[in-house]
Protein backbone atom coordinates (compact mmCIF):
# COMPACT_ATOMS: atom_id res chain seq x y z
CA UNK A 1 0.00 0.00 0.00
CA UNK A 2 1.56 3.90 -0.98
CA UNK A 3 2.45 6.15 1.76
CA UNK A 4 -0.80 8.30 -0.16
CA UNK A 5 -3.18 5.40 0.73
CA UNK A 6 -1.78 4.33 4.59
CA UNK A 7 -2.52 8.48 5.31
CA UNK A 8 -6.15 8.31 3.40
CA UNK A 9 -6.92 5.31 5.44
CA UNK A 10 -5.83 6.85 8.45
CA UNK A 11 -8.10 10.16 8.18
CA UNK A 12 -10.58 7.81 7.73
CA UNK A 13 -10.17 6.05 10.66
CA UNK A 14 -9.80 9.32 12.71
CA UNK A 15 -12.98 10.39 10.94
CA UNK A 16 -14.82 7.33 11.88
CA UNK A 17 -13.45 7.30 15.69
CA UNK A 18 -14.29 10.99 16.16
CA UNK A 19 -17.74 10.63 15.04
CA UNK A 20 -18.30 7.37 16.94
CA UNK A 21 -16.83 9.44 20.59
CA UNK A 22 -19.41 12.35 19.53
CA UNK A 23 -22.32 9.70 19.71
CA UNK A 24 -20.84 7.86 22.75
CA UNK A 25 -20.79 10.78 24.39
CA UNK A 26 -24.60 11.48 23.62
CA UNK A 27 -25.86 8.83 24.07
CA UNK A 28 -24.04 8.69 27.72
CA UNK A 29 -25.57 12.19 28.76
CA UNK A 30 -29.19 10.93 27.21
CA UNK A 31 -29.35 7.42 28.56
CA UNK A 32 -28.75 8.51 32.56
CA UNK A 33 -30.92 11.31 31.92
CA UNK A 34 -33.90 8.87 30.75
CA UNK A 35 -33.63 6.84 33.28
CA UNK A 36 -33.53 9.24 36.11
CA UNK A 37 -36.85 11.36 34.60
CA UNK A 38 -38.73 8.35 33.99
CA UNK A 39 -38.10 6.74 36.67
CA UNK A 40 -39.44 9.99 38.62
CA UNK A 41 -42.38 10.15 36.58
CA UNK A 42 -42.77 6.28 36.33
CA UNK A 43 -42.94 6.34 32.79
CA UNK A 44 -41.60 2.27 31.31
CA UNK A 45 -41.61 3.87 27.95
CA UNK A 46 -38.97 6.72 28.94
CA UNK A 47 -36.95 3.86 31.18
CA UNK A 48 -37.05 1.72 27.98
CA UNK A 49 -35.58 4.48 25.70
CA UNK A 50 -32.91 5.37 28.60
CA UNK A 51 -31.43 1.65 27.97
CA UNK A 52 -31.83 2.13 24.42
CA UNK A 53 -29.34 5.03 24.21
CA UNK A 54 -27.26 2.45 26.81
CA UNK A 55 -27.40 0.09 24.48
CA UNK A 56 -26.37 2.98 22.19
CA UNK A 57 -23.38 3.50 24.16
CA UNK A 58 -22.26 -0.24 24.77
CA UNK A 59 -22.29 -0.66 20.66
CA UNK A 60 -20.31 2.65 20.50
CA UNK A 61 -17.79 0.55 22.37
CA UNK A 62 -18.04 -2.28 19.86
CA UNK A 63 -17.72 0.15 16.96
CA UNK A 64 -14.70 1.63 18.40
CA UNK A 65 -12.81 -1.39 19.06
CA UNK A 66 -14.14 -2.46 15.64
CA UNK A 67 -13.00 0.43 13.56
CA UNK A 68 -9.64 0.45 15.45
CA UNK A 69 -8.90 -3.36 14.52
CA UNK A 70 -10.40 -3.72 11.82
CA UNK A 71 -9.30 -0.69 9.55
CA UNK A 72 -5.46 -2.37 10.27
CA UNK A 73 -3.81 -3.31 7.22
CA UNK A 74 -2.69 -6.67 5.72
CA UNK A 75 0.16 -8.70 7.81
CA UNK A 76 1.55 -11.92 7.64
CA UNK A 77 -1.17 -13.70 9.32
CA UNK A 78 -4.25 -11.68 7.64
CA UNK A 79 -3.00 -11.17 4.49
CA UNK A 80 -6.47 -9.46 3.06
CA UNK A 81 -6.35 -7.60 6.12
CA UNK A 82 -8.54 -6.93 9.07
CA UNK A 83 -12.20 -5.72 7.89
CA UNK A 84 -13.95 -8.94 8.84
CA UNK A 85 -13.05 -8.26 12.45
CA UNK A 86 -16.10 -5.27 11.84
CA UNK A 87 -18.54 -7.79 10.44
CA UNK A 88 -18.03 -9.54 13.74
CA UNK A 89 -18.59 -6.75 15.91
CA UNK A 90 -21.41 -5.81 13.81
CA UNK A 91 -22.67 -9.38 14.46
CA UNK A 92 -22.14 -9.12 18.35
CA UNK A 93 -23.69 -5.60 17.73
CA UNK A 94 -26.50 -6.90 16.51
CA UNK A 95 -27.06 -10.07 19.56
CA UNK A 96 -27.03 -7.03 22.13
CA UNK A 97 -29.53 -5.16 20.41
CA UNK A 98 -31.54 -8.35 20.38
CA UNK A 99 -31.02 -9.30 24.30
CA UNK A 100 -32.18 -5.85 24.92
CA UNK A 101 -35.42 -5.78 22.87
CA UNK A 102 -36.08 -9.18 24.60
CA UNK A 103 -35.75 -7.56 28.13
CA UNK A 104 -38.07 -4.13 27.50
CA UNK A 105 -40.67 -6.68 25.83
CA UNK A 106 -40.98 -8.69 28.67
CA UNK A 107 -40.95 -6.48 31.01
CA UNK A 108 -43.54 -3.90 29.17
CA UNK A 109 -45.63 -6.77 28.67
CA UNK A 110 -45.98 -7.87 32.24
CA UNK A 111 -46.60 -4.17 33.03
CA UNK A 112 -48.88 -3.84 30.94
CA UNK A 113 -51.05 -7.34 31.29
CA UNK A 114 -50.96 -6.54 35.36
CA UNK A 115 -53.45 -3.11 34.53
CA UNK A 116 -50.75 -1.17 36.05
CA UNK A 117 -50.23 2.62 34.69
CA UNK A 118 -48.53 6.04 34.89
CA UNK A 119 -49.81 9.46 35.88
CA UNK A 120 -49.15 12.46 34.31
CA UNK A 121 -45.50 12.73 33.20
CA UNK A 122 -45.27 16.60 33.28
CA UNK A 123 -43.93 18.94 31.15
CA UNK A 124 -40.46 18.05 31.10
CA UNK A 125 -40.35 14.92 30.69
CA UNK A 126 -42.03 15.33 27.21
CA UNK A 127 -39.37 18.24 26.43
CA UNK A 128 -36.66 15.72 27.61
CA UNK A 129 -38.24 13.41 25.44
CA UNK A 130 -38.44 16.18 22.63
CA UNK A 131 -34.52 17.18 22.81
CA UNK A 132 -33.50 13.71 22.66
CA UNK A 133 -35.30 13.38 19.29
CA UNK A 134 -33.48 15.90 17.95
CA UNK A 135 -30.30 14.92 19.55
CA UNK A 136 -30.65 11.45 17.91
CA UNK A 137 -32.01 12.28 15.12
CA UNK A 138 -28.99 15.22 14.07
CA UNK A 139 -26.36 12.19 15.46
CA UNK A 140 -27.58 9.89 12.98
CA UNK A 141 -27.02 12.28 10.05
CA UNK A 142 -23.63 13.38 11.14
CA UNK A 143 -22.40 9.53 11.51
CA UNK A 144 -24.34 8.01 8.28
CA UNK A 145 -23.04 11.11 6.05
CA UNK A 146 -19.36 10.19 7.76
CA UNK A 147 -20.24 6.47 7.18
CA UNK A 148 -20.42 6.92 3.86
CA UNK A 149 -16.85 9.24 3.30
CA UNK A 150 -15.08 6.30 5.00
CA UNK A 151 -17.01 3.10 3.16
CA UNK A 152 -17.42 1.44 6.33
CA UNK A 153 -20.84 -0.50 6.73
CA UNK A 154 -20.21 -1.06 10.74
CA UNK A 155 -20.05 3.03 11.28
CA UNK A 156 -23.12 2.73 9.11
CA UNK A 157 -25.04 0.25 10.62
CA UNK A 158 -24.27 2.07 14.31
CA UNK A 159 -25.79 5.50 11.99
CA UNK A 160 -29.15 3.29 12.14
CA UNK A 161 -28.73 2.19 15.20
CA UNK A 162 -29.04 5.73 16.37
CA UNK A 163 -32.22 5.99 13.93
CA UNK A 164 -34.10 3.43 15.79
CA UNK A 165 -33.59 5.15 18.95
CA UNK A 166 -34.50 8.67 17.08
CA UNK A 167 -37.95 5.67 15.57
CA UNK A 168 -38.37 5.02 19.17
CA UNK A 169 -37.93 8.41 21.26
CA UNK A 170 -41.34 9.19 18.86
CA UNK A 171 -43.10 6.41 20.21
CA UNK A 172 -42.41 7.00 23.80
CA UNK A 173 -43.11 10.95 23.46
CA UNK A 174 -46.94 10.30 21.90
CA UNK A 175 -46.56 8.05 24.70
CA UNK A 176 -46.10 10.77 26.94
CA UNK A 177 -48.73 13.28 25.79
CA UNK A 178 -51.12 10.65 26.09
CA UNK A 179 -50.36 9.67 29.68
CA UNK A 180 -50.13 13.40 30.34
CA UNK A 181 -54.05 13.18 29.17
CA UNK A 182 -54.82 10.22 31.08
CA UNK A 183 -54.42 7.46 28.67
CA UNK A 184 -51.44 5.90 31.09
CA UNK A 185 -51.72 2.04 29.60
CA UNK A 186 -50.19 3.70 26.21
CA UNK A 187 -46.85 3.87 28.10
CA UNK A 188 -46.45 0.10 28.51
CA UNK A 189 -47.67 -0.35 24.53
CA UNK A 190 -45.05 2.16 23.21
CA UNK A 191 -42.40 0.59 25.67
CA UNK A 192 -43.46 -2.46 24.02
CA UNK A 193 -42.59 -1.27 20.61
CA UNK A 194 -39.42 0.37 21.50
CA UNK A 195 -38.51 -3.13 21.99
CA UNK A 196 -40.11 -4.02 18.87
CA UNK A 197 -38.23 -1.89 17.46
CA UNK A 198 -34.70 -2.62 18.99
CA UNK A 199 -35.20 -5.79 18.24
CA UNK A 200 -35.66 -5.23 14.18
CA UNK A 201 -32.58 -2.83 14.22
CA UNK A 202 -30.56 -6.01 15.67
CA UNK A 203 -31.99 -8.61 13.69
CA UNK A 204 -30.94 -6.63 10.19
CA UNK A 205 -27.45 -6.23 11.76
CA UNK A 206 -26.86 -9.86 12.05
CA UNK A 207 -28.44 -10.81 8.92
CA UNK A 208 -26.56 -8.48 7.45
CA UNK A 209 -23.13 -9.69 8.63
CA UNK A 210 -24.13 -13.71 8.44
CA UNK A 211 -24.06 -12.72 4.81
CA UNK A 212 -20.83 -11.13 5.06
CA UNK A 213 -19.57 -13.84 6.45
CA UNK A 214 -20.31 -16.74 4.54
CA UNK A 215 -19.20 -15.15 1.32
CA UNK A 216 -22.56 -14.00 0.03
CA UNK A 217 -22.15 -12.31 -3.37
CA UNK A 218 -22.94 -8.74 -5.09
CA UNK A 219 -26.52 -8.66 -6.49
CA UNK A 220 -26.67 -9.67 -10.47
CA UNK A 221 -27.43 -6.32 -11.57
CA UNK A 222 -24.06 -4.81 -9.85
CA UNK A 223 -22.17 -8.82 -11.19
CA UNK A 224 -23.67 -7.64 -14.66
CA UNK A 225 -22.53 -4.27 -14.89
CA UNK A 226 -18.76 -5.63 -13.85
CA UNK A 227 -18.90 -8.28 -16.82
CA UNK A 228 -20.08 -5.52 -19.41
CA UNK A 229 -17.04 -3.26 -18.05
CA UNK A 230 -14.46 -5.85 -17.84
CA UNK A 231 -15.46 -7.18 -21.45
CA UNK A 232 -15.46 -3.53 -22.64
CA UNK A 233 -11.93 -4.00 -22.69
CA UNK A 234 -9.94 -3.82 -25.74
CA UNK A 235 -8.88 -7.28 -26.31
CA UNK A 236 -11.23 -9.14 -24.20
CA UNK A 237 -13.27 -11.88 -25.99
CA UNK A 238 -15.48 -12.73 -23.27
CA UNK A 239 -15.54 -12.81 -19.24
CA UNK A 240 -16.43 -15.92 -17.47
CA UNK A 241 -16.75 -17.20 -14.04
CA UNK A 242 -17.02 -13.85 -12.11
CA UNK A 243 -16.88 -14.16 -7.97
CA UNK A 244 -17.52 -11.41 -5.94
CA UNK A 245 -18.18 -11.35 -2.44
CA UNK A 246 -17.77 -8.82 0.57
CA UNK A 247 -15.66 -7.81 3.67
CA UNK A 248 -16.69 -4.68 6.12
CA UNK A 249 -18.35 -2.68 3.23
CA UNK A 250 -15.20 -3.24 1.03
CA UNK A 251 -15.54 -5.73 -2.71
CA UNK A 252 -13.54 -8.65 -3.54
CA UNK A 253 -13.78 -9.46 -7.27
CA UNK A 254 -11.48 -12.85 -9.21
CA UNK A 255 -13.03 -13.31 -12.94
CA UNK A 256 -11.44 -15.25 -15.63
CA UNK A 257 -10.59 -13.16 -19.04
CA UNK A 258 -10.87 -14.80 -22.33
CA UNK A 259 -8.42 -13.26 -24.71
CA UNK A 260 -7.28 -14.09 -28.43
CA UNK A 261 -5.54 -17.34 -28.39
CA UNK A 262 -2.27 -16.45 -29.89
CA UNK A 263 -1.30 -13.01 -27.79
CA UNK A 264 1.92 -13.03 -26.08
CA UNK A 265 2.16 -13.46 -22.04
CA UNK A 266 2.99 -10.08 -21.68
CA UNK A 267 0.00 -8.59 -23.60
CA UNK A 268 -2.34 -11.13 -22.48
CA UNK A 269 -1.55 -10.31 -18.92
CA UNK A 270 -1.77 -6.16 -19.52
CA UNK A 271 -5.03 -6.82 -20.78
CA UNK A 272 -5.87 -8.35 -17.40
CA UNK A 273 -4.44 -5.52 -16.02
CA UNK A 274 -6.25 -3.18 -17.73
CA UNK A 275 -9.81 -4.77 -16.77
CA UNK A 276 -8.67 -4.62 -12.90
CA UNK A 277 -8.13 -0.77 -14.07
CA UNK A 278 -11.40 -0.42 -14.82
CA UNK A 279 -13.38 -2.36 -12.67
CA UNK A 280 -11.47 -0.29 -9.98
CA UNK A 281 -12.37 3.31 -11.71
CA UNK A 282 -16.62 1.83 -12.22
CA UNK A 283 -16.36 0.40 -8.19
CA UNK A 284 -14.43 2.27 -6.04
CA UNK A 285 -15.33 0.16 -3.06
CA UNK A 286 -13.23 -2.95 -4.70
CA UNK A 287 -10.33 -3.45 -2.78
CA UNK A 288 -9.48 -6.84 -4.73
CA UNK A 289 -9.40 -7.81 -8.14
CA UNK A 290 -7.75 -11.09 -9.24
CA UNK A 291 -8.26 -12.03 -13.27
CA UNK A 292 -7.33 -15.32 -14.98
CA UNK A 293 -6.40 -15.14 -18.77
CA UNK A 294 -7.79 -18.15 -20.44
CA UNK A 295 -6.85 -18.47 -24.51
CA UNK A 296 -10.17 -20.23 -24.72
CA UNK A 297 -13.82 -20.36 -23.23
CA UNK A 298 -13.63 -23.16 -20.59
CA UNK A 299 -16.59 -21.85 -18.58
CA UNK A 300 -19.03 -24.54 -17.54
CA UNK A 301 -16.19 -27.39 -17.37
CA UNK A 302 -14.96 -27.10 -13.70
CA UNK A 303 -11.93 -26.61 -12.21
CA UNK A 304 -9.13 -27.51 -14.10
CA UNK A 305 -6.98 -28.17 -11.70
CA UNK A 306 -9.32 -31.45 -10.91
CA UNK A 307 -9.26 -32.88 -14.49
CA UNK A 308 -6.80 -34.73 -16.71
CA UNK A 309 -3.92 -32.14 -17.85
CA UNK A 310 -1.76 -31.89 -20.93
CA UNK A 311 2.31 -32.87 -20.63
CA UNK A 312 4.33 -29.63 -20.33
CA UNK A 313 7.21 -28.64 -22.14
CA UNK A 314 9.78 -31.12 -21.17
CA UNK A 315 7.69 -34.38 -21.71
CA UNK A 316 6.67 -32.79 -25.22
CA UNK A 317 10.07 -32.10 -26.02
CA UNK A 318 11.44 -35.55 -25.68
CA UNK A 319 8.07 -37.04 -27.12
CA UNK A 320 8.83 -34.98 -29.84
CA UNK A 321 12.67 -35.61 -29.91
CA UNK A 322 11.81 -39.56 -30.31
CA UNK A 323 9.69 -39.25 -33.57
CA UNK A 324 11.32 -36.05 -35.09
CA UNK A 325 15.05 -35.97 -34.61
CA UNK A 326 15.78 -37.68 -37.80
CA UNK A 327 14.37 -35.01 -39.43
CA UNK A 328 17.06 -31.83 -40.04
CA UNK A 329 14.05 -29.06 -39.27
CA UNK A 330 13.69 -30.29 -35.91
CA UNK A 331 17.45 -30.05 -35.02
CA UNK A 332 18.36 -26.62 -36.52
CA UNK A 333 14.90 -25.24 -34.85
CA UNK A 334 15.58 -21.37 -33.20
CA UNK A 335 12.70 -21.81 -30.78
CA UNK A 336 9.71 -24.12 -29.82
CA UNK A 337 5.87 -22.38 -29.14
CA UNK A 338 3.68 -24.52 -27.40
CA UNK A 339 -0.06 -23.78 -27.58
CA UNK A 340 -2.42 -25.85 -25.17
CA UNK A 341 -5.61 -25.21 -27.36
CA UNK A 342 -9.15 -27.42 -27.27
CA UNK A 343 -7.23 -30.14 -25.16
CA UNK A 344 -4.57 -30.16 -27.63
CA UNK A 345 -0.72 -29.33 -27.68
CA UNK A 346 -0.19 -27.17 -31.01
CA UNK A 347 3.55 -26.81 -31.93
CA UNK A 348 4.78 -24.02 -33.68
CA UNK A 349 8.88 -24.31 -34.89
CA UNK A 350 10.65 -21.48 -35.49
CA UNK A 351 12.98 -21.85 -38.37
CA UNK A 352 16.07 -19.59 -39.06
CA UNK A 353 17.44 -21.43 -41.80
CA UNK A 354 16.68 -21.64 -45.50
CA UNK A 355 14.87 -24.82 -46.21
CA UNK A 356 14.24 -26.19 -49.67
CA UNK A 357 10.80 -27.38 -48.93
CA UNK A 358 7.14 -25.53 -48.79
CA UNK A 359 6.53 -25.13 -44.88
CA UNK A 360 3.24 -26.72 -45.52
CA UNK A 361 4.62 -30.00 -46.58
CA UNK A 362 7.59 -29.97 -44.23
CA UNK A 363 4.50 -29.47 -41.50
CA UNK A 364 2.61 -32.27 -42.97
CA UNK A 365 5.75 -34.51 -42.76
CA UNK A 366 6.26 -33.75 -39.23
CA UNK A 367 2.73 -34.47 -38.23
CA UNK A 368 2.32 -37.75 -40.23
CA UNK A 369 5.44 -38.94 -37.98
CA UNK A 370 4.21 -38.33 -34.98
CA UNK A 371 0.34 -39.49 -35.77
CA UNK A 372 0.52 -41.68 -32.52
CA UNK A 373 0.61 -39.30 -30.16
CA UNK A 374 -3.02 -38.20 -29.19
CA UNK A 375 -2.43 -34.95 -27.57
CA UNK A 376 -0.52 -33.07 -30.52
CA UNK A 377 -2.53 -31.05 -32.43
CA UNK A 378 -1.55 -28.18 -35.46
CA UNK A 379 2.12 -28.73 -36.32
CA UNK A 380 2.80 -24.98 -37.66
CA UNK A 381 6.13 -24.69 -39.18
CA UNK A 382 7.28 -20.35 -38.63
CA UNK A 383 10.58 -19.33 -40.89
CA UNK A 384 12.19 -16.57 -40.16
CA UNK A 385 13.97 -14.95 -42.67
CA UNK A 386 14.35 -11.58 -44.79
CA UNK A 387 10.66 -12.16 -45.15
CA UNK A 388 8.65 -14.02 -42.50
CA UNK A 389 6.37 -16.69 -43.93
CA UNK A 390 4.64 -19.06 -41.82
CA UNK A 391 2.33 -22.68 -43.16
CA UNK A 392 -0.03 -24.63 -41.29
CA UNK A 393 -0.36 -28.59 -41.40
Amino acid sequence: MSANADTQAEQMSREAKHVTYVGAWLNGVLSVAKVVVGSWVGSAALIADGIHSFSDLVTDAFVLAGIHYGRQGPDHDHPYGHGRIETLTTLLLGSVLIFVAGGIAWSSLERLFSGEGIGAPGIWAILLAGLALLSKEWIFRYTLRVAKRVKSRLLEANAWHSRSDALSTVVVLVAMIAAQFGLGWVDAVAAIIVGLLVGKVGWDLLWESARELVDTALPDDTQQQMHEVAESVPGVESVHDLRTRQSAGWVMVDLHVVVAQRVSVSEAHEIGNEVSRRLRHAFPALTDVTFHVDPEDDAGEGDPSRLPGLPLRPEVEATLDERWYANPIWRTRAELQLHYLNGQVSVSLIIGDEIQQPPQCLASQLKALADDVEWLGNVEILLITRATSSATG
